[in-house]
Parts: structure tokens; C-alpha cells; sequence
């Protein structure tokens, strides 16, 4: 029988900082909720709101695969391997932190407000040289298109864990399936607009929804949805 952990949206942890609206799906940035531990090897997710022309200047990581899924706007990013450029809505990216890697990432917009998701996965080859991914995608009506897989070659960036990212696009009364990519690991649901069902359970936007021991999970619209789905290693 599948275990489940639902958060609604309005549980999540908010910080409001003037330049930065910050909801946060998991404890961050000193906040703890029993209820929001790391979900497996999903450490944080993050929904980030940037004002024009703000944004988090240069600063380190380590071992994490850190993804930028911009939902509007764009970002500009920049990094100690050179990297520079912008991340716009309908592209993600990631930045394997490995030994170690510093960047910045800014609202590109002087005046309008960026609204982006930032996720952490718990890398599974810690010490790796950092590298930076980032590509395009569209999305699928009344399916999932991928956007971040441990492959290289396949669609969507390329992660240093066991984990699967999928958009899912449903128009009213739409359903998909998603087959759990290997045992041992779970899905996390973030709806992103409008309603869903969850195998039975109902979820609107911004809840979560996470599942595991089972192989596989439906999706179903109750409106015109769009859902993300992270697939991790329960045991990071």
C-alpha cells in the first residue's frame, strides 16, 4: 500500500523580505516543521518570487544538484567556471555543486518581478567537478514532457542522482500516469495552477504531495493543471 505526506500550500514556510517572496515546501533558511523534513534525497523547494532588478549575489555550494524552473520571467545566472547567461520561462537548469562552485542569480528584468522554483537534490557522487546544464523544453497537453533525468543525451538537463523531473500539463478532466522510475524511490507533487487528483486525493495550487511504495501514480485535472513531479531516491 502506498505511504503519502500531504502539505497544503498554506503550511508552507513564508519569508517576505520587500526584494524576495519566498515559500518554502521544506525547512530553509533556519525555519523547521517536523512535517517538512527532506523528502529523500529532495532537500528544498523553494518558491521564489524576485523583484526588478534584484536578486542573491555571488555565494558557494557543495555536493547538491541545485535546478532553477523559472514559472515567469527570467533569470540571469552567473558562476566561477565562466558560466554567464539567462534562464527563461520554458527552460531549466542545473548547477552540479560537486567540490565546489560559486554563483549569482538575479532577476534579469530591471522592473518586472521574476517568479521562479529553486530545488535541491542531494548529489550521489559527492566530490565530482562542478558543471553547469541548462536546456529548453515544451510542454505536453494531457501528458508529461521531462525536464531533468540522471542521462545523458535524453530530454531535459542532466542530474548527478537517481532522480526523474516531469511537467505535467492537463487540460479539465485530463489524466496521465507516471511509472516510478526504479524501487526505492518516491514522487513529490507540486501543483503549479489549478486542481488536480492524486490517486483520490484532491490538491490545488501549490500543495504537495508526497508518495512512495508504490510503483506508479494518476494524475487527473479537476481544472486546466500543471503539475510537477520529482521522482528521488527515498534514501539519499
Amino acid at each position: 500500500m502506498a505511504s503519502t505526506l500531504f502539505h497544503p500550500a498554506a503550511t508552507r514556510h513564508h519569508a517576505n523580505l520587500g526584494w524576495l517572496d519566498a515559500y518554502r515546501s521544506f525547512n530553509a533558511g533556519g525555519a523547521y516543521d517536523a512535517n517538512r523534513q527532506a523528502f529523500g534525497a529532495l532537500q528544498i523547494l523553494n518558491d521564489d518570487t524576485v523583484a526588478g532588478g534584484r536578486g542573491f549575489g555571488m555565494h558557494a555550494h557543495q555536493n547538491m544538484e541545485i535546478l532553477t524552473f523559472p514559472l515567469a520571467g527570467a533569470i540571469a545566472h552567473e558562476d566561477s567556471l565562466g558560466n554567464h547567461g539567462v534562464i527563461r520561462t520554458g527552460e531549466v537548469q542545473v548547477m552540479s555543486a560537486g567540490s565546489g562552485i560559486a554563483h549569482s542569480e538575479k532577476n534579469h528584468s530591471p522592473h518586472e518581478a521574476a517568479h521562479f522554483l529553486q530545488i535541491w537534490i542531494a548529489t550521489d557522487q559527492t566530490g565530482a567537478a562542478p558543471r553547469y546544464d541548462q536546456q529548453a523544453y515544451a510542454p505536453t497537453p494531457n501528458g508529461l514532457v521531462q525536464v531533468a533525468s540522471p542521462e545523458e543525451g535524453l530530454a531535459g538537463v542532466q542530474l548527478r542522482q537517481r532522480a526523474w523531473l516531469h511537467l505535467g500539463t492537463l487540460t479539465p478532466g485530463g489524466s496521465t500516469t507516471y511509472v516510478i522510475k526504479r524501487p526505492g524511490n518516491g514522487v513529490y507533487a507540486l501543483v503549479l495552477a489549478g486542481e488536480v487528483d492524486i490517486d483520490g486525493r484532491q490538491l490545488a495550487a501549490y500543495d504537495g504531495l508526497g508518495t512512495w511504495d508504490t510503483a506508479h501514480l494518476t494524475v487527473k485535472a479537476l481544472s486546466p493543471a500543471r503539475v510537477l513531479l520529482i521522482d528521488v531516491p527515498m534514501r539519499a
